[in-house]
């Protein structure tokens, strides 16, 4: 049986994978701040709650993230900038994942196959940002592209059956995207559950440290 982890189980996303992934015959660990008080902008609530974890999960999926924190909002234009907002964002969607992923590495099998999946979202990518605006937001998704691909490498060096991405899900019907909701399609947070477990299990050891969207297209940092 294979054992799977989801940070941020109580989201919409992350209740709907970790719902998935049981109905396929997973064993299922859910971690969340409401469920289990998990902070993971928190370095000593990451060291209580994540360190008690023990054996090997052969997927571990961080479907944590906002695009509001502590109100504010995605900006238009670069004069809307203020550095409260710009730190809020980089807690909630890169520290906090970093630090997951720094205490999930001595929970990935050495001997098989694993995954470590982050959720992060196209408007974080480099490449493809031609619009401009949400600068923290883009910036936050940007930067943990960046520590999930240079991560990727290190545990390459001891993991070699190990995958480490990031993954866009879409713009999934939830109440972190209900705002925003009219300008994009939009799908059941069960259908981006499925579409993102079917990427994840086609993924091979030689696409660790990639940047893939819902249907498994690769994406450009």
């Amino acid at each position: 049986m294979a054992r799977t982890l989801v940070i941020g189980a109580s989201g919409g996303i992350g209740s709907a994978v970790a719902s998935a992934a049981a109905e396929r015959g997973d064993e299922v660990t859910g971690l969340s701040r409401s469920g289990d008080g998990l902070d993971i902008t928190d370095p000593d609530s990451v060291d209580r709650i994540v360190g008690r974890l023990s054996g090997t999960f052969d997927l571990v999926l961080v479907a944590t993230g906002a695009l509001v924190v502590d109100g504010y909002q995605p900006e238009k234009s670069v004069r809307a900038l203020e550095a409260e907002g710009l730190m809020g964002q980089f807690r909630v969607n890169t520290i906090g994942p970093a630090l997951i992923l720094k205490h999930v590495l001595r929970l990935l099998p050495r001997d098989r196959r694993s995954v470590f999946a982050a959720l992060s979202a196209r408007v974080g990518s480099i490449g493809d940002n031609r619009l401009g605006g949400w600068h923290s937001y883009r910036a936050s998704k940007a930067a943990l592209n960046q520590i999930v691909h240079g991560a990727a490498i290190e545990v390459a060096r001891t993991h070699k059956q190990a995958v480490c991405v990031c993954l866009h899900p879409g713009t999934v019907e939830t109440p972190f995207t209900a705002e925003y909701a009219d300008r994009h399609d939009t799908v059941p947070a069960d259908e981006a559950a499925a579409n993102l477990l079917n990427v994840i299990e086609s993924l091979k050891p030689d696409q660790t440290g990639k940047f893939f969207d819902y249907a498994g297209r690769e994406i450009p940092w």
